[in-house]
């Protein structure tokens, strides 16, 4: 009582505008994330501006968020024609932007049915209970078994965090979910010993993002498809980093030549808006009758009209096929500076999302990079403390990528001096 006393006191005592920086986020902000201490301003594509008028070249799009940049001026007009229409109805009605964004889906990709969320959590969350639910109905209780992998990333929800293979993340929070298993990536052996009657899912992502940005080979997604139809079990393809154009395919199971049964996607689909979609079959669909599962903002107008407009663009081959030639551009480039400072042990990934490994005397140092990088302009992104992640905007130019490559160089140069 006392505290609240001193605060409503201080509040009509203070009557200037406070200075909306890094340190008064410090003061009423949980300490969960540790930004930098830049605070944007303005963004136009693949470029921001601080509150300083500092430039930034964007390699990094909000983590593979931001597919086409800042403020892109097709998906600024879908979301105001829509914000002046209505924004939120709950799932209590429908909306024709979330019939539209569904039809669009599932006309473009394997899928029958849609379930809309908010973020690559909770649809991925949405994709766990549905493979559950779905098992236990076919063949009982017992059936309830999850398939995951080391260093795997599928969210922030305390059962997608103890699914996801980083222990750092789900540690500290009591007990966790059982029956889930955590497997090598990319080995086919242990997969193929790990399967069995009990397993209602396998989920891996086509590359692990947070994980250091590991592709799956063919093989290893092959494998995973033949088990899950072997033993009636779900795949579950988590896509939300790798969709929506990220690959330089629009979904990436495409180039690796699997349909999964569930497939998540986010980040990018709503281009910055947030939104996630969950896709499945008629057949599993048919799990999650009226009440078992739900999103109050899910399938929110605002999100499904700007992410229609994302999928419009981002779905057209000549865009995709540019992803594709972007991402061997930056390939080439980075190797060209592995000459120079012989820096990277590994230059991996799909389309424009790539990851250059640290070795040797650079070793763990991804974050003395990174920051370097901003020091001078560019912002990239890290995967754990030895991997450099790259996601800029499928639409950046040719142009601006050649300028970030020089950037990172001169950043590379004054971390090794």
């Amino acid at each position: 009582m006392a505290a609240d006393t001193a605060k409503a006191t201080a509040t009509h005592r203070d009557d200037a505008v406070p200075a909306y920086d890094r340190d008064l986020y410090d003061q009423v902000m949980t300490p969960n994330y540790a930004p930098m201490t830049l605070i944007p301003e303005r963004g136009a594509g693949s470029e921001l501006w601080d509150t300083g008028g500092k430039r930034y070249l964007d390699l990094a799009a909000g983590i593979a968020v931001s597919a086409l940049g800042h403020a892109h001026p097709a998906l600024v007009e879908a979301l105001t024609e829509q914000a002046r229409k209505f924004w939120h109805v709950s799932n209590l009605l429908t909306n024709r932007p979330a019939i539209e964004l569904a039809y669009k889906l599932v006309q473009l990709t394997f899928a029958d049915r849609v379930f809309f969320a908010n973020s690559g959590a909770e649809v991925n969350e949405a994709a766990l209970k549905l493979a559950r639910r779905h098992a236990i109905s076919r063949h009982g209780e017992g059936k309830t078994g999850i398939i995951a992998f080391d260093n795997s990333f599928h969210g922030r929800t305390f059962f997608t965090v103890c699914v996801g293979g980083q222990g750092k993340y789900s540690d500290g929070f009591g007990p966790k979910p059982g029956d889930i298993t955590h497997l090598p990536f990319n080995d086919v052996a242990a997969l193929e010993a790990a399967v069995n009657d009990r397993t209602c899912a396998v989920i891996l992502e086509p590359v692990q993002g947070e994980g250091g940005v590991n592709p799956a080979s063919v093989e290893f997604a092959q494998a995973a498809r033949e088990l899950c139809s072997a033993n009636d079990a779900c795949l579950v393809l988590d896509e939300v980093q790798t969709g929506v154009g990220r690959s330089g395919y629009l979904y990436m199971y495409e180039p690796l030549g699997v349909t999964p049964d569930i497939l998540t996607t986010a980040k990018g689909l709503g281009g910055g808006f947030p939104i996630g979609a969950m896709l499945t079959t008629a057949e599993i669909a048919e799990s999650l009758q009226v009440g078992t599962h739900g999103s109050t903002f899910g399938g929110s107008p605002m999100g499904c009209a700007v992410a229609a407009k994302v999928l419009d663009i981002v779905s057209d081959p000549a865009m995709l096929t540019s992803v594709r030639e972007k991402g061997q551009m930056l390939r080439l480039a980075f190797a060209d500076l592995n000459e120079k400072f012989d820096c990277f042990a590994d230059i991996r990934g799909a389309g424009l999302l790539l990851g250059c490994t640290l070795k040797g005397p650079w070793q763990d140092r991804a974050r003395d990079v990174l920051r370097q990088c901003t020091e001078e302009g560019l912002l990239i992104l890290m995967a754990g403390g030895n991997v450099l992640r790259f996601a800029p905007a499928l639409n950046i130019s040719e142009e601006q990528l050649r300028e970030a490559v020089e950037i990172l160089g001169k950043a590379l140069a004054a971390t090794r001096d």
